[in-house]
């Protein structure tokens, strides 16, 4: 563990009155500002669920599994993290109570207790302590935001945890931040100032006093409800900061550096030395004002299973508007349930959409609408970008309707299928027995392939374009693989290979000709983790690309046939 002179300076981000206040999104958007002064910055999510990580977890409870370089399946928030600060994050950047108790009654089997009784304190809350140690070292400063609210009793070791670290290393090392409500009564006419008093007399009862106040609230605080706030919680008025409610989450950072933010933490933390005396957030205003100001629309349909809880996908519409921002063009999402076209059909589901996008997911409810969903943009000509489950859709659609494969499927959905062109990798084999010199780290067991692995892209192909580069490096989360067995049954009915896994053995990419189609590409791969506000993703501002060349040209088309109908 860190002395406390070298410790990393950290930054402990808590929430009160109620959940989904945003305490992902505005710590992020503090960190944004800390690296816009210059200062290496990371951030860590400390989960008090019991699960080891949320990777079995249902996607209608829980949300988007966000999966790391290293393969770690965490929390949607570290997708937050990486979406506004530059540094990549790991494993270690994620942390449930799962974690924590399976590591401490692993230690305590091995003996390495030497017998002692095993606590929460001081045991549980020492491996808290020790796992923010390994998240944070090497950082000028570190942000540790911790789930749930305060009064929840899951999250008491995780704050017990960081008050101890507060002790220990002095108040120009840790510091706390508390994101609280402040509600707007319609029938008063006024401020409430009240739930966020209870919320920071909650937290001062464990010990922990706030040093910042981030007050959310439907309109900015005035400096009278600030002042009553500073008054009966102990914080510097300076320190109660507004959290006014935007129409644009990337404003937010400059929101906060307008109230001075990061200047009182790098103050209490005693970091101006590292930071620099200004924060350049030219990039953001960048995003911001492409976004306000767009130069068209595009209607993309997300066709999913799990729509109706949206944050199952979120790094993808993150990713899609990204892809727009970089083209100044709005992009208007549209979702829709694969089970609805399998009832109604592609023509009258799909009908008016620029572009669509099949994402990734797991089982077989729904899958046939996928499928369906494929065939369709292949037939009309409608950009289409497969992601993960979306891939193997196209792959059986194709096999299905244009090689001849009838009944092709995936073993996922049908184990008896006579044409498994989707399968797990132990339940087929090349012609010369490559499978068995696969590494463990690719998917030997035929268990989830996770995290960060290279690709080798055939030069000439659309996926070439996009990425304008040989090899690139993509996350992963998933367990069915193109079947190696229909490679070239696949290809010489047309269908494109367009990337394989570095040793040649794993189909990572598959597209049309363009003779065959404008703009139709599908990964299995998920790009949509290494999208950012700022920079974009090679494949989606092409996506994009193709959606507004889409839309121009059918309405050159409309326009052409009303004139030959007027004549």
């Amino acid at each position: 563990m860190n002395s406390p002179s070298s410790a990393t300076p950290l930054v402990f981000v808590t929430g009160g009155v109620v959940s989904s206040l945003g305490k992902g999104i505005a710590a992020a958007s503090l960190a944004a500002i800390l690296e816009a002064r210059g200062l290496r910055v990371t951030m860590m999510k400390l989960d008090p669920y019991i699960n080891v990580d949320p990777g079995t977890m249902s996607p209608f409870q829980h949300g988007e599994v966000y999966v790391t370089d290293d393969g770690a399946e965490t929390d949607l928030d570290l997708g937050h993290y990486e979406r506004y600060v530059n540094t990549r994050l790991t494993g270690r950047n994620s942390i449930t109570t799962g974690k924590i108790y399976e590591s401490v009654i692993r230690k305590e089997r091995r003996g390495d207790y030497l017998g002692a009784t095993v606590q929460v304190i001081p045991h549980i809350t020492d491996e808290i302590k020790r796992c923010i140690d390994a998240a944070t070292e090497g950082f000028d400063v570190a942000l540790v935001e911790i789930g749930g609210t305060v009064g929840d009793i899951e999250s008491l070791p995780f704050l017990e945890a960081i008050r101890q670290i507060r002790t220990e290393r002095g108040a120009d090392k840790a510091m706390f931040m508390h994101l609280t409500l402040v509600p707007y009564i319609a029938a008063a006419g006024e401020l409430k100032t009240k739930p966020t008093q209870h919320s920071v007399k909650e937290l001062r009862s464990i010990g922990i006093q706030p040093d910042v106040l981030l007050c959310r609230s439907e309109q900015p605080l005035p400096d009278g409800e600030r002042r009553k706030i500073a008054l009966f919680t102990n914080v510097s008025e300076k320190a109660v900061i507004s959290a006014v409610d935007l129409d644009n989450i990337y404003k937010i950072p400059m929101w906060l550096h307008q109230q001075q933010l990061d200047q009182l933490v790098i103050e209490r933390l005693r970091l101006e030395q590292k930071a620099a005396p200004t924060a350049d957030l030219s990039e953001w205003l960048a995003v911001v004002d492409a976004s306000e100001h767009p130069i068209d629309e595009v209607t993309i349909a997300v066709v999913g299973k799990y729509v109706d809880h949206q944050d199952a996908y979120k790094s993808v519409a993150e990713a899609l508007k990204h892809g727009g921002l970089r083209q100044r063009s709005r992009v208007k999402l549209k979702w829709l349930e694969s089970e609805d076209i399998e009832r109604e059909g592609a023509d009258k589901v799909l009908a008016g959409i620029d572009g669509i996008l099949v994402p990734g997911g797991f089982g077989d409810r729904g899958f046939e609408g996928k499928v369906l969903t494929a065939k369709y943009a292949r037939e009309q000509g409608i950009p289409y970008f497969g992601i993960c489950y979306g891939m193997q859709a196209a792959v059986v659609d194709y096999a299905r309707h244009v090689a001849g494969l009838t009944d092709a499927n995936s073993t996922e959905n049908d184990r008896q299928s006579p044409h498994p062109v989707i399968g797990l990798i132990t339940e087929w084999r090349t012609s010369t027995g490559e499978i068995e010199r696969r590494s463990e780290k690719s998917d030997l067991g035929g268990t989830m392939r996770l995290g960060l692995q290279e690709q080798r892209i055939k030069p000439g192909t659309l996926s070439h374009r996009m990425y304008g580069k040989d090899v690139v490096g993509e996350r992963h989360r998933h367990r069915y693989e193109f079947n190696n067995r229909y490679r070239t049954q696949l290809e010489d009915a047309g269908l494109v290979i367009a990337a394989k896994s570095m040793d040649d053995l794993l189909v990572e990419m598959v597209e049309l000709p363009q003779s065959m189609h404008p703009w139709f590409l599908a990964c299995q791969a998920h790009p949509e983790f290494l999208s950012t506000p700022r920079h974009g993703h090679p494949l989606f501002i092409g996506f994009i690309r193709a959606a507004r060349e889409h839309k121009a040209n059918e309405g050159q088309a409309g326009g052409k046939l009303l004139k030959e109908a007027n004549a």
